[in-house]
């Protein structure tokens, strides 16, 4: 039965995030059954917080103060097999991408001191967005973030050598900044899907998909794009999932990951104007790439002050893949004029959808859900957003939880 955004438990009540730093959160089972949770307070600052599955208490520990009052700053995280955690956080556009292990496995108050990345490109923008990836038979994990030349970069950190590598940039087009999504398989390949840059600037943003894996690009197909040694790639040496040109549309990518069987699926925004956002679902069916629009979802959701006008027009309420099974999406649409979180579940990739309610006529607004990663628990601990929110340097919000069960 679903319940109003403000009866849903807390998990913090002052507590945000982007939605291009991932994972937010994380289920890691060793000694103890926790979910692991990154984000940032209305001040700045950094935190890293647990559910406890066994006896539902939480926990949490700043670990930066003030970094930045923009909710750009939220941390990603990465738990290694041996449970020692580590998070990566830097400002927006920061000059540092910073990063934290725990010296105690599954500790939260045993993070060790800051360490930075050596190296970022070259270019006045800085670091965003971390997205920490680790492939087991690389034994290394790699890093993506938004580099100094405003495009996608990695570096990665092989097991042996603790040492970082030299930042390459993945993707250089004509788009003013790519914006990315990933995916790891947890073994060999890293799938990304992305655009040509904002819905702001680019008159037409399209979603294209590739993935990473032995040091190449490869199409959806297993055709190879190039080699990692020739990178940057051209946003048009991809996948296009979505041809904005050819819709005459901008998109927004918002989440992707792969099936039982390997194959990516992706959900997206597609803004038919400023004013009416949709929410899209694509999956590769092996041999191509089925799209299918899921619902209107109204405008966006930052409450624009009065006689303002919206300086963040494309801010949708959010959708994102259940990662352990992308036949289910969590999303965030207007209902009422309020935006609350449901669950939506496909049993044919997504021509048809049965939608449940999470929150119901809630007060204030539900946005930016997240789930998160597990190793095949049962069970998942679904966070979002809920309270003000007017801008990404000015919200008032709390995380509000809810445990997620079985084939959700």
């Amino acid at each position: 039965m679903a319940m109003q955004g403000e009866n849903h438990s807390s998990f913090t009540e002052d507590g945000a995030w982007c939605f291009f730093a991932d994972p937010r959160a994380v289920r890691y089972v060793g000694q103890q059954d926790r979910t692991y949770v990154g984000w940032l307070t209305k001040q700045g600052h950094v935190m890293i917080g647990t559910y406890d599955h066994r006896d539902g208490s939480v926990n949490s520990v700043m670990m930066k103060p003030s970094l930045q009052q923009d909710d750009h700053a939220n941390p990603a995280l990465y738990i290694p097999s041996d449970g020692r955690a580590i998070i990566y956080y830097s400002a927006h556009n920061g000059k540092t991408m910073y990063y934290r292990q725990m010296e105690t496995a599954e500790d939260i108050a045993s993070f060790s001191a800051e360490q930075e990345l050596p190296e970022n490109t070259s270019g006045m923008h800085g670091y965003t967005y971390p997205n920490p990836i680790y492939l087991r038979q690389e034994q290394q994990q790699y890093l993506f973030w938004r580099g100094g030349n405003f495009k996608p970069n990695f570096s990665f950190l092989p097991d042996t050598e603790g040492i970082w590598s030299e930042p390459q940039t993945l993707i250089m087009g004509d788009g003013a900044r790519p914006y990315v999504k990933y995916a790891g398989n947890g073994e060999d390949t890293i799938w990304f899907a992305f655009t040509d840059g904002h819905p702001n600037i680019e008159p037409h943003n399209s979603i294209y998909c590739a993935c990473i894996q032995d040091g190449n690009l490869y199409h959806a197909d297993g055709s190879t794009i190039k080699s990692l040694a020739n990178l940057p790639m051209l946003p048009r040496e991809a996948d296009v999932v979505f041809d904005g040109i050819l819709h005459d549309a901008k998109a927004w990518i918002w989440d992707i990951t792969v099936d039982a069987d390997g194959r990516p699926v992706i959900v997206y925004v597609v803004f038919h104007a400023n004013t009416d956002h949709r929410y899209w679902y694509s999956y590769w069916n092996g041999d191509s790439w089925e799209n299918h629009e899921m619902t209107a979802t109204g405008s966006w959701f930052p409450q624009t002050e009065q006689g303002a006008v919206e300086r963040e027009p494309f801010y949708s309420g959010g959708l994102i893949l259940d990662h352990a099974n992308p036949a289910n999406v969590y999303l965030s649409r207007s209902v009422n004029g309020i935006f609350e979180i449901e669950h939506w579940h496909t049993a044919d990739y997504g021509k048809t959808w049965v939608a449940t309610a999470v929150t119901s006529g809630s007060s204030r607004n539900n946005v930016r859900p997240v789930l998160a990663r597990s190793n095949g628990q049962d069970d998942a601990l679904l966070l979002w957003m809920h309270g003000d929110y007017v801008h990404f340097t000015n919200y008032e919000t709390a995380l509000k939880m809810k445990l997620v069960k079985g084939k959700r």
